[in-house]
């Protein structure tokens, strides 16, 4: 089954990128340990998102294809006593007015449902939001909360991010397409009756922004912020923030990225905010070398921003290039994130990196690549996703490739692993 293409090429241009994931901890010599190969047998395949925990640990995530119908998953990680995990499939996408291709992460609510998108399928066939609800007997059931598609000529259409919850219960996301023409903001909110409302907040133009393919994330204020992909003032992607006004929602471009040699381009993955409100992202290209960049927006008097680029991508085997997903920050301030090529292992342009920044006097920071991905052995390749901490410091991740199982191509259809200090 074909899946939607975003506009300008996005995908065909990262799919070169293609590769192993590495991943380690700060502390030590890291070790990957593989949680779950995907199989071409029913399971998913192709997980392109996070992953997160619920309070008991289990981890919840989806499969952007296979499954029952073919058109992809949400399942569940449990671990069992003793050691090992068992996989158990929650949701099989496709049939009907159903979601196809989820490739965005999960949320949950106060109530342990579960929220995220879908890139395609649903009424209109521009993808849809959806709900899993948990059921007594350990089964889920899931609720299609609203179709995207251009029958009402306004409407955004193929949300590739996941969603966020305000204190009220209402969803906020982005769409890659649609709108008018640059993809939108969205806003879903529940109604008498079990219904929800779609009001749509901003849409993009090559001025303001377009193609936004992150989620977006609130900060204390209430306010909104994400990046787009491309457009903006030099047409290389913006960082955006969406106030609440009296008239509605208002926005601003808070930084429009270039290719000036030094700034990066192309932001892909959503944002960060520390304690300070200052903000933190990743470009998929751009910087000294072209392999992308790690930023960080400063806050500043009068309304003003400023970006420091963090760390350059050298593009060179010991170094990480092309990030694509979200960085996390851990108790300490440092920030870890993933790298879809580089890392000088598999050939070509690497098999992609787990990277840590480390900030240091005078507002320096150093990188250090904790793990590398291979691509022989039954490891996973091409990280597109963030990585999530458990209680002691371990990351947990997915791949979209790799694993060296029977079926997806012969080069394996994913994992989801965990890398240890």
């Amino acid at each position: 089954m074909t899946r939607s293409k975003l506009s300008i090429g996005l995908r065909a241009t990262l799919a070169i990128f293609t590769v192993t994931l590495l991943v380690a901890s700060a502390r030590a010599a890291s070790s990957e340990k593989v949680l779950h190969r995907f199989k071409d047998d029913g399971d998913g395949a192709y997980p392109e998102a996070g992953l997160i925990f619920d309070a008991a640990g289990n981890l919840y995530g989806t499969a952007s294809n296979n499954g029952a119908s073919g058109r992809g998953t949400v399942f569940e990680l449990t671990p069992k006593a003793g050691g090992g995990w068992t996989e158990k499939v929650l949701h099989s996408f496709g049939g009907g007015n159903d979601g196809i291709f989820p490739s965005a992460g999960l949320i949950f609510d106060a109530d342990g449902n579960l929220y995220s998108t879908t890139l395609n399928g649903g009424a209109y066939g521009g993808g849809t939001v959806f709900e899993l609800t948990p059921k007594p007997d350990g089964s889920w059931k899931e609720r299609v909360l609203h179709s995207f598609g251009a029958h009402d000529g306004k409407g955004g259409i193929c949300p590739y991010a996941g969603l966020v919850l305000d204190a009220a219960g209402n969803l906020y996301g982005t769409t890659s397409m649609g709108g008018d023409g640059g993809g939108t903001v969205f806003e879903l909110t529940p109604t008498a009756g079990g219904l929800w409302t779609e009001k749509v907040l901003v849409n993009f133009n090559e001025g303001n922004g377009s193609y936004p393919v992150a989620g977006l994330i609130f900060d204390t204020a209430g306010n909104l912020y994400g990046t787009t992909f491309v457009g903006g003032g030099f047409g290389w992607g913006t960082v955006f923030e969406l106030k609440r006004t009296a008239r509605g929602w208002a926005e601003a471009v808070l930084h429009s990225f270039n290719t000036n040699g030094k700034d990066g381009y192309n932001p892909y993955a959503s944002l960060i905010l520390d304690d300070a409100g200052n903000l933190y992202g990743t470009t998929s290209a751009g910087g000294v070398a072209g392999g992308g960049t790690v930023f960080e927006l400063m806050r500043k008097a009068g309304g003003r921003w400023t970006e420091v680029i963090l760390h350059s991508f050298l593009d060179r085997p010991n170094d990480g290039d092309y990030p694509v997903a979200s960085l996390i920050f851990d108790s300490a301030g440092n920030l870890y994130g993933t790298t879809l090529g580089g890392g000088g292992i598999c050939g070509g342009g690497g098999c992609g990196a787990v990277f840590e920044l480390t900030s240091g006097a005078a507002g320096s920071w150093t990188e250090k690549v904790l793990y590398r991905f291979r691509e022989k052995g039954s490891g996973g390749i091409g990280p597109w996703a963030d990585l999530v901490f458990d209680g002691a410091d371990n990351l947990y991740g997915t791949t979209q490739n790799g694993g060296h199982n029977t079926g997806c191509g012969g080069g394996g259809c994913g994992v989801v692993f965990e890398i240890t200090p």
